[in-house]
């Protein structure tokens, strides 16, 4: 079966009428919408350029991290045992210093006597410039303010020349090596007295009776 032959008239005057046909106007070609620039919603933006951190560079971050904080350890306990070493040279040392004092207590009573001289007194001169080298500091001398902490009062008095409780007497001088006191100082200790109160066990000059009231 033979296809139909279509005739298209393309003539642009109407052979009839004698008039300018009317061409129909061509559809309009879609123009395809242009895709956004951005991304869309719920799309994340990843720079080409950043790459991200691979696993190495991870691994040696977390390598680092803990190096620093190995060598942070180490130095705390560095300074620790620094720390004690210390406190066991100082605790030391005063030990053997608070053994001596027995003889720096006879060295002072023969400095008194004047029995001190000579070459006894060159080496004992030596042996108290040694021992304060290392730390030992004698306390306790007449005048100071009393102080419970370092002093121990044996003797008490009152009297109206001093402000408060005063050393007025050291009857054995105290040690102490660094902060630490090796001994305390035994003292006599003279507190306040006003100059007008009556001593204990008296009258009063104006209470006393008189002898004449008494005839």
């Amino acid at each position: 079966m033979t296809e139909p032959l279509i005739v298209r008239d393309r003539r642009k005057i109407d052979p009839e009428t004698g008039e300018l046909r009317t061409q129909p106007a061509a559809p309009a070609e879609e123009v395809p919408a242009e895709a956004p620039s951005g991304p869309s919603l719920g799309e994340s933006i990843v720079d080409d350029a950043v790459e991200a951190p691979s696993d190495v560079e991870k691994e040696l971050a977390e390598r680092t991290a803990d190096l620093q904080r190995l060598q942070a350890e180490f130095a705390n306990y560095r300074r620790r045992v620094e720390r004690d070493r210390e406190a066991v040279v100082s605790a030391a040392k005063a030990s053997v210093a608070g053994d001596l004092l027995p003889l720096l207590d006879d060295l002072e009573r023969a400095e008194q006597h004047g029995d001190l001289t000579g070459a006894f007194k060159a080496v004992a001169d030596k042996l108290v410039a040694s021992l304060q080298r290392t730390g030992l500091e004698p306390f306790g001398t007449e005048g100071e303010a009393f102080d419970p902490s370092v002093h121990e009062a044996v003797q008490h008095s009152t009297s109206p020349d001093v402000s408060g409780p005063t050393v007025t007497t050291v009857m054995r001088r105290g040690y102490r090596f660094g902060d630490r006191v090796l001994r305390a100082a035994l003292v006599a200790v003279t507190d306040h007295e006003p100059g007008d109160a009556p001593v204990e066990g008296e009258l009063p000059v104006e209470q006393l009776p008189d002898e004449n009231t008494q005839q």
